[in-house]
C-alpha cells in the first residue's frame, strides 16, 4: 500500500521477496525506490508512467500492468500488477492506492518460446509459399502454359488460397513482434491529417469497386468565419504503422458493408487527436464487442463466413495504437453500422517543430 505522499505504507512478506525489501526498510521509502520498473526495452519507466503513480493521479485502477522489476540487489522479475484506490465510505478517493503483482517469469518464458517459434516457422513458410504463388501464376500465364477452363478455375482457387495463407504467415509474424516488443516502430513528430488523407486516396479505388461511398472530413474551428480551416494535428508516431492500423479498419469497412458509405473523419481537441471510421454495415453483436481486438477472434455469422481473414488484423492494430499510448475501440448496433474510434495523444505545432529540428540535427551528421 502507497499513499499520496509516495511512501510505502504497508507491504506483505511476498512483496518483501520480490522486491528485495524488508518491511522495516520499505514502509516509509518512496515506491519509486522500492519498485522501480522498467520496460521491455529496460529503460526505466518515468515517474508518471509507473503503475502506482497512474492510480494516484487519476484516482482510477490500473489493470494487469506489464513490466520488470529491478530488486534492491539489481535481479530483473517480469511482474503483471494490479494497482486499485483506496475508496472511503462515499466511493471517493482516499488519497491511498493498494498495489498487488505477481511474478510472472514462467508465463513470460513460455510466451517468448511460442514467439520464437511462430515467427520462425512464419519467416520459413513464406519462401516455400512464394515458389508456389510464382508456379500458379505461370500456369495461367497464357503466353507460357495451355490450360482449360475448368483446369484455370481450380488453378485461380489454390493461387487465392494461397494468397489468404501468406497473408497469414505475415499477419502471425507481425503479431508475434508486437507481443514481444521486436515489432519495428520509428515514430516522429508527424501530421496526420496527410496520412490519414493519403490512406483514404490509396482506399478509394477498393470502395469504388463495391459501388461504396468512401468519404473524408476534416473538423474545422467554429471560429473560422466560414472559411474552412484545416486544422494540423501533429502526434510522435510512425506513418507507416498509422497508414497499417487505418488501411486495416477502412478495409474491414469496405468488406463488410454491402451497401451505403465508409466516412473518415478525423478531428480532435488540445490533447487528443481522434479518428473515426463509420459504415452502413451489419454491425457488430453485442456480445461480440468485447472481444473483438483479442488475437484470432472473428465474429461468426453468415457475412463472415464468406468474407476471408486471419483474425489478426484488430489484434495487430490494437497493439500498434497502444505503441503510442493511444487508444482503439469500436461502437456498434446491428443492422446499424460500426464506427471505430482511434485516440492518439496530440502535440501542439511548437512541439512538433521541436522535435523535428531535434530529429534533423541528430540525422544530418549521418547524412554527411
Amino acid at each position: 500500500m502507497a499513499g499520496h505522499d509516495n511512501a510505502i505504507h504497508l507491504i506483505n512478506p511476498a512483496a518483501s521477496h520480490i522486491t528485495g525489501w524488508s518491511a522495516e526498510d520499505a514502509v516509509g521509502t518512496d515506491f519509486h525506490h522500492v519498485m522501480p520498473l522498467v520496460d521491455q526495452k529496460g529503460e526505466p519507466l518515468q515517474s508518471g508512467q509507473h503503475p502506482f503513480a497512474q492510480a494516484l493521479a487519476t484516482g482510477k485502477p490500473v489493470r494487469d500492468a506489464k513490466a520488470e522489476l529491478r530488486s534492491k540487489d539489481g535481479k530483473l522479475t517480469a511482474i503483471s500488477i494490479i494497482v486499485s484506490p483506496v475508496l472511503n465510505e462515499a466511493s471517493q478517493p482516499t488519497g491511498n492506492v493498494v498495489g498487488v503483482f505477481r511474478d510472472v517469469t514462467t508465463e513470460k518464458e513460455e510466451e517468448e518460446r511460442r514467439s520464437d517459434f511462430i515467427s520462425t516457422a512464419s519467416h520459413e513458410m513464406r519462401t516455400p509459399l512464394a515458389a508456389i504463388e510464382g508456379y500458379l501464376s505461370l500456369a495461367t500465364n497464357p503466353k507460357i502454359a495451355q490450360v482449360d477452363t475448368n483446369a484455370k478455375n481450380y488453378i485461380d482457387k489454390a493461387a487465392n488460397a494461397t494468397k489468404h495463407l501468406g497473408v497469414l504467415f505475415q499477419d502471425l509474424l507481425t503479431s508475434s513482434r508486437a507481443e514481444d516488443g521486436r515489432l519495428s516502430s520509428y515514430p516522429s513528430a508527424v501530421e496526420l491529417g496527410e496520412v490519414v488523407a493519403q490512406v483514404v486516396e490509396n482506399e478509394r479505388f477498393h470502395a469504388k469497386e463495391k459501388n461504396l461511398d468512401l468519404i473524408y472530413q476534416v473538423s474545422a474551428p467554429k471560429d473560422s468565419g466560414g472559411k474552412v480551416i484545416r486544422p494540423l494535428y501533429y502526434s510522435f508516431v510512425d506513418p507507416h504503422r498509422i497508414a497499417e492500423v487505418l488501411q486495416n479498419i477502412i478495409d474491414n469497412a469496405i468488406k463488410y458493408t454491402l451497401n451505403g458509405s465508409i466516412t473518415v473523419r478525423l478531428t480532435g481537441n488540445l490533447t487528443v487527436i481522434q479518428i473515426q471510421v463509420s459504415d452502413t454495415g451489419a454491425g457488430i453483436p453485442t456480445e461480440d464487442i468485447p472481444h473483438l481486438f483479442q488475437k484470432f477472434y472473428r465474429v461468426d455469422n453468415s457475412t463472415t463466413r464468406t468474407i476471408g481473414g486471419t483474425g489478426l488484423g484488430l489484434y495487430i492494430s490494437r497493439k500498434l495504437v497502444e505503441l503510442y499510448n493511444g487508444r482503439i475501440w469500436v461502437e456498434s448496433q446491428l443492422n446499424k453500422g460500426s464506427t471505430f474510434f482511434i485516440n492518439l495523444p496530440r502535440l501542439t505545432s511548437t512541439q512538433a517543430l521541436e522535435m523535428q529540428k531535434n530529429q534533423a540535427a541528430t540525422t544530418s551528421p549521418m547524412q554527411q
